[in-house]
């Protein structure tokens, strides 16, 4: 499953932090917002430490990472 970012454009106040920490993912808007808020971004498997840089990044707790990778199990269901 394709990992995502969700990007809440309510909760996002224009600090800047992720599209700082995630140049490859993210980028500003002419007015210093997220330019992809309000969507569920793909994120390819090498930026995933972007993505959750940019979601530890943000004060507002406005960007949410997705359906990353499961924790791997061993073969009788336990962690």
């Amino acid at each position: 499953m394709t990992a995502r970012l969700r990007l809440d454009a309510a909760r996002c106040t224009g600090h800047g932090r992720c599209y700082t920490v995630a140049p490859d993912l993210l980028s500003d808007d002419e007015e210093g917002f997220v330019e992809q808020r309000g969507t569920d971004l793909p994120v390819p498997g090498p930026l995933l430490g972007q993505a959750a840089d940019a979601e530890s990044a943000c004060p507002e707790m406005a960007i949410t990472l997705l359906d990353a990778a499961p924790a791997p199990t061993t073969t009788d269901g336990e962690p």
